[in-house]
């Protein structure tokens, strides 16, 4: 009997980040924002990165954003990452005001703009995990 293939996509949960990969497997976006220094951060840690302090409540985030950048990338050879080519790497601006690194979907036939305005959505990992990508949010501001 030959072991399934290493994943090397699939994030490492803890206690910290928990809250976190529970709310994307229901299709939410969570956040971390500093109750010292009022910032959010994202990818969520349990101190904030700018001011060092540990009271950083989760906030549910809207899940809107704007593409900062974005590279397609057409070749990477660890599985399962090879099996997607090509896919779309992006970092975007979330409303509440961190930057995310994410994957676009959804994106064929749409021209990509710097500054578009998008969405997430939530895809699973495997049976257990989910995680945030976004989409362009089609028939809205994309100014």
């Amino acid at each position: 009997m030959t072991s399934p293939a290493k994943r090397f996509d699939l994030p490492t949960v803890e206690l910290e980040t928990k809250p976190y990969w529970d709310a994307a497997k229901e299709g939410r976006l969570l956040l971390r924002r500093c109750a010292s220094c009022g910032r959010a951060h994202a990818y969520p840690r349990p101190f904030c990165p700018h001011c060092w302090s540990e009271d950083v409540p989760w906030e549910q985030a809207s899940g809107r954003a704007r593409l900062y950048t974005y590279s397609t990338v057409f070749f990477n050879d660890l599985p399962p990452f090879n099996e997607r080519l090509p896919y779309i790497a992006a970092v975007v601006d979330l409303e509440e005001g961190p930057r995310m690194m994410t994957g676009l979907v959804e994106t064929e036939g749409v021209d990509l703009q710097l500054g578009m305005a998008l969405e997430a959505v939530f895809l699973p990992l495997d049976d257990t995990l989910a995680a945030p990508f976004f989409r362009p949010a089609l028939g809205k501001d994309t100014t």
